[in-house]
């Protein structure tokens, strides 16, 4: 009998000490949610620091409509001809407004500033406006490089800060023309693009929206979410057991999800959101790389950032700890993984850190 009651109080210890360490409404681990620190700004301003003006390597993704169109990419893109590619370079930029805005005080801010004030030129505006002047490119970098642009431009707006502002004027042009291309492109496009990697419409549509919403641009913004209901208001049971591809950086269900919290009403989105996915909590797990040198495998890591940062919108919406437990695994799991050695990584992983961990606030 005396064992039997030794049995019981062992089991009874045991479980208080997980209950101690787990959150009751999920029964798995409690984990923190990472912050950004000055410390991890001073960290993660390095990568995009060092490569926005890092010319090459460099894929252009250009049209040659003949030999004049062999340039180097400083060239072709004054603004934004470092970090691998243009998109890259787009949201290096933004990585060091958004650092900067949040730590105007880092170690580098004075060579940061310096830097971005040669990059944000009207006289730069222009040549990079040109590029797409040609029949060849005018839809260069659709709809994720779009996408990017304006969350940089967003960005540099909202900054309360005179050479900010003075940036945010000199680039404004360059938004200016992105947002069009976005109301001339919308009306075309019959179905939404669903994969992984850089189309994806979901991913374009929340980016754009953010900015629409930020700068009052009324006709981009009921565009968009007009485009968004036509797209995925019907649709139910996202098949999330065909997630991730193998190259995969965004996640085709969260994304849309994302996109469709920003657009819809509480009570509508928990509805909709109740149908699309059902087993949200159980339906995701941090994803591995196997080869951190490899510039599509690497892409996984950007998938548990964006991952997390679209959880991140949905606890925020939900109030589900669950789901925001689920997005601060998915951060956690890649972000001490991204300073790899490998420049297939660390050219724009950093980025998508950054905005992950600004969405935690």
């Amino acid at each position: 009998m005396k064992t039997y009651w030794l049995f019981i109080a062992l089991v009874f210890t045991l479980a208080c000490q997980t209950n101690s360490s787990t959150d009751n409404t999920t029964d798995v681990p409690t984990i923190a949610t990472p912050e950004l620190s000055l410390e991890q700004a001073e960290a993660l301003a390095e990568f995009a620091f060092h490569c926005i003006d890092t010319e090459y390597p460099n894929k252009l993704g250009q049209v040659l409509g003949d030999a004049s169109y062999l340039k180097s990419p400083q060239e072709l893109h004054p603004m934004f001809y470092g970090c691998f590619d243009w998109h890259s370079a787009v949201h290096g930029h933004w990585s060091l407004v958004r650092l900067l805005k949040k730590y105007p005080n880092l170690s580098k801010a004075p060579a940061i500033r310096a830097k971005l004030d040669q990059h944000f030129t009207s006289e730069n505006v222009q040549r990079e406006l040109a590029y797409f002047d040609d029949v060849h490119n005018k839809n260069y970098e659709r709809t994720y490089g779009w996408a990017w642009l304006l969350k940089l431009a967003e960005e540099l707006n909202t900054w309360d800060d005179p050479q900010g502002q003075a940036w945010a004027e000199e680039f404004q042009p360059y938004a200016d023309f992105i947002a069009e291309k976005y109301v001339e492109f919308l009306p075309k496009l019959n179905y939404p693009i669903r994969i992984g990697e850089h189309s994806n419409t979901a991913f374009g549509l929340t980016f754009a929206w953010d900015y629409a919403n930020a700068m009052g641009h009324k006709e981009l913004k009921d565009l968009i979410e007009q485009r968004a209901k036509d797209y995925y208001l019907s649709d139910t049971a996202c098949p999330v057991s065909w997630e991730p591809g193998g190259f995969d950086f965004l996640s085709p269900c969260l994304e849309e999800a994302d996109i469709m919290g920003r657009i819809l009403p509480q009570d509508a989105y928990s509805s909709w959101l109740n149908d699309f996915l059902p087993d949200l909590e159980s339906a995701f797990q941090p994803v591995d790389v196997t080869d951190r040198t490899d510039g599509k495998l690497v892409h996984l890591d950007g998938l548990n950032f964006s991952r997390a940062w679209c959880l991140y919108g949905i606890a925020q919406r939900s109030g589900d700890p669950a789901v925001k437990n689920l997005a601060n695994e998915h951060l956690s799991y890649s972000l001490d993984k991204i300073k790899s050695g490998s420049y297939a990584g660390e050219h724009w992983l950093a980025s998508f850190a950054i905005y992950a961990l600004s969405e935690t606030e």
